[in-house]
């Protein structure tokens, strides 16, 4: 017997780590026209198509029904099974969740991430790295509750289009800010994105990402790390790495990299980075 490990599609995680988890996609809408993230939509196609909509699609919650499939299998199999969700307070994925996890009492067990995209990546990074070790999951998703609280997402937005077609901000505030070279940086905290800042330019809006990881009380290395870039050209976030290469102590060339799916990218917009990372104790 075993544990396994299960994310939703809004998690993003490293290439090489993929198919180490079991994935409930979630729906994505563009119009009437209906996909299933990763399924028969990759991260190119989404990232076409968001180019080319006048409208933002929208992206929807895991039903029980998905969620319960999955158990099933895992179950079936002889394993128990830890559920990584995105945020509550993001999404009624984790209720879905909930709820399937009901007729598996005992075997299925449910963790609020309380965050999103790359740093529910590194969360279920860590659970996968406990489970190796052999670990039960009542055990590792106790692990987690307490583990998720050292979880860290800073990113910084390339442009503020899509938050302006989503309807985050105004036209005339997306207009001053596009004029000013405006860049977002934003954090997920306790389930809720949170503005940490305005930087004009990028080298600034860099110089605050780092600024916000020494508020975090630095980065511990030996937990995951994660980087991540949205749409399908990594030069921002390239660059982001050799300009701040003192940062990760000699782990420049071996930083795992993901790119930022729908959920996020949805809101962002191609050109947007981030970093995720436990913060020291």
């Amino acid at each position: 017997m075993g544990v396994k490990i299960v994310i939703d599609s809004s998690a993003d995680v490293a290439e090489n780590l993929k198919g180490k988890f079991e994935v409930v996609p979630l729906p994505i809408y563009f119009g009437d026209e209906k996909f299933i993230d990763g399924v028969n939509l990759t991260h190119a196609e989404f990232y076409g198509r968001l180019k080319n909509s006048e409208q933002l699609p929208k992206t929807s919650q895991a039903t029980p029904f998905d969620y319960e499939e999955v158990f099933e299998k895992i179950v079936s199999a002889g394993d128990d099974a830890v559920v990584i969700t995105i945020a509550e307070k993001l999404s009624g994925t984790y209720q879905s969740a909930v709820i399937a996890a009901k007729k598996f009492a005992g075997r299925v067990y449910v963790v609020d991430s309380k965050t999103v995209t790359l740093a529910s990546g590194i969360l279920a990074e860590y659970a996968l790295k406990l489970a190796e070790r052999g670990i039960g999951a009542e055990e590792l998703a106790k692990e987690l509750e307490t583990a998720r609280e050292r979880v860290r997402l800073v990113a910084m937005v390339d442009t503020l289009e899509y938050l302006k077609k989503g309807g985050r901000i105004s036209k005339t505030v997306a207009f001053a800010g596009e004029l000013l070279s405006f860049k977002p940086v934003v954090s997920v905290e306790d389930g809720e994105v949170k503005m940490l800042g305005k930087a004009r330019g990028a080298k600034q809006g860099n110089n605050l990402l780092e600024l916000e990881i020494e508020k975090a009380g630095g980065v511990d290395y030996e937990q995951p790390i994660l980087l991540g870039y949205s749409g399908t050209d990594d030069t921002n976030l390239r660059k982001y790495i050799s300009d701040f290469s003192h940062l990760w102590e000699g782990r420049k060339d071996s930083l795992n990299i993901a790119e930022i799916g729908s959920v996020v990218g949805t809101h962002a917009g191609p050109g947007a980075i981030g970093v995720a990372f436990f913060a020291k104790r």
